[in-house]
This record gives structure tokens, sequence and C-alpha cells, in this order.
């Protein structure tokens, strides 16, 4: 039997927009987009979705910075425990303006924030990279969920990592392609093509009654 759908809104976050000249801006984000995805939201929101949001909380000492890595640069990659860790602009700093989500926060059943361990990156709304789970799951189960429609930034990397493990859980999920942004065109559309291989759902556009249809 179809359960109830769920909307994840993405990393909607002041340092990831061009918007708000963000330390880690995606191409393309800029106040469009965000009135884009806020409208979006609150349609769903309306005709009965349960939205939730997920936010990169990061303390200063995050293992992602390339500031906390002497000789390092954004951008540049290191091996740590046998994992391939890319480095990046500080960003979404715990408490800072950059890491704010650019929605109402009224709209949200629940903010998952990620990326707490200093030790570990997040780019997934369900786990880090250490495989320590956040309440996500816990969440959508309480509520019955079977199916996830997730849109935000980015693309290539939290919402392509969210949306596979969703997958892996056993949710069906639906990426709302218009309403993501990525950083590179090239690995942008490998993480659609990877999606796709993996039985998600890439839609172009908003569209409900579609969505009702497949959920």
């Amino acid at each position: 039997m179809k359960g109830r759908p769920a909307v994840n809104v993405t990393d909607v976050q002041g340092d990831f927009t061009t918007w708000k000249t963000g330390s880690l801006a995606v191409p393309h984000s800029d106040e469009a987009y965000v009135k884009n995805v806020d409208a979006a939201t609150r349609h769903l929101r309306e005709a009965g979705f349960l939205i939730v949001a997920t936010q990169d909380w990061h303390p200063r000492d995050h293992i992602s910075f390339a500031s906390n890595h002497p000789g390092k640069k954004p951008f540049e990659t290191i091996q740590m425990d046998g994992r391939t860790q890319v480095l990046w602009p500080d960003h979404c700093v715990q408490g800072t303006e950059g890491a704010r989500i650019l929605l109402d926060n009224k709209l949200f059943a629940a903010i998952i924030q990620k990326g707490m361990d200093p030790k570990f990156d997040s780019y997934s709304g369900f786990r880090n990279d250490g495989g320590a789970k956040t309440e996500m799951e816990a969440i959508l189960r309480a509520h019955g969920i079977a199916s996830l429609i997730i849109y935000g930034m980015a693309t290539d990397y939290c919402v392509r990592a969210t949306a596979l493990d969703a997958v892996k859980l056993g949710f069906r999920v639906i990426v709302l392609e218009a309403l993501c942004r990525g950083i590179t065109p090239d690995t942008t559309l490998r993480a659609l093509q990877e999606m796709r291989e993996a039985g998600i759902v890439v839609m172009k556009e908003l569209d409900i009654e579609t969505i009702t249809s497949l959920t």
C-alpha cells in the first residue's frame, strides 16, 4: 500500500547561495531560485505534504574546512582514514548568518542538522561519513512516510547523497531537478544519472498530480 509522501528541502542556506554571496555559493542560486523554492515548499505544505529540512551545521574546527589544514586550499582533496575528503571554504558555521535556512522555518515539521561532528563530513541527511545516523529516518518512520521528494543544494553532493541513502532505506524517491542547483555541470549530470540508475525518479518541474500518482 502506498504511504504518505514527505518533502526534504536540502541545505537552502545563505552560504550556499549567490543571493547572499555565500562562502560556498552554488551557481545560479540567486534570489529568484530561493523564492521559487519557497513558493514550491509552501504549495506542497498547503497540499498536505510533511516538510522537513536539512541544515549544514558545522563547528569551526570541522575536518572539511581547508582553513583547518595548513598548506591546503579549498577544493583540494586529502585522504582521511581511507576515504577521500574534499576541502571546502569555511561554510555554515554553527550560529552564523551564513548557516541560516532562507525559508520560513514554520514551514518545517523538523529541521535536521548535520555535519556537527568535527571529524566527519555529512552530505547525506540520513548519516555522516562515519555512519552516525541523524534523526531523519526516525522522523519519517514515525509519520508513516514511504515516499520522499527531495530538492535543494547541491544536486551533486547533498541532494545526491540524501536521495541515494533514502532509496537504500526503502523509500520511494523523487528529485525535483528544477528546484535543485549543482556545483558543476559535469558532476551534476553524473549525479542525476546515478540517481536514475538507482531507481530514483528525476522530475523536471513540480507537478503535484504526477507526484501523487507516483507515491
